[in-house]
């Protein structure tokens, strides 16, 4: 049975940092490509970053030069390390595994950027 499992969410203030995790098991992560995407009640869920299984990585532009997205193939774990973080960042943050094949998600840990 395939599990993502984030966490690392929470309550931070504007200019803060998280670092969010996700653990992977049930599949074969390294050849996996992986993602974080994040929703907001009543708005469509959007892609943040990516990964692929050789390392490559993408970034949608409101996050660029502040967030960074890893992976540890040995732990069977992705992260992604969040700077300066704007209340507009608040969302529910989702991690997301594809093989081209096969989908999985996380149930999704809430990130909150207030004063």
């Amino acid at each position: 049975q395939v599990q993502l499992v984030e966490s690392g969410g929470g309550l931070v203030q504007p200019g803060g940092s998280l670092r969010l995790s996700c653990a992977a098991s049930g599949l074969t992560f390294e050849l996996y490509a992986m993602r974080w995407y994040r929703q907001v009640p009543g708005k469509e869920r959007e892609l943040v970053a990516g990964i692929s299984s050789f390392g490559v990585t993408n970034y949608r532009d409101s996050v660029k030069g502040r967030y960074t997205i890893s992976r540890d193939n040995v732990k069977n774990t992705m992260y992604l390390q969040m700077n300066s973080l704007k209340p507009e960042d608040t969302a529910t943050y989702y991690c997301n595994a594809m093989n081209g094949v096969r989908e999985y998600w996380g149930q999704g840990t809430q990130v909150t950027v207030s004063s």
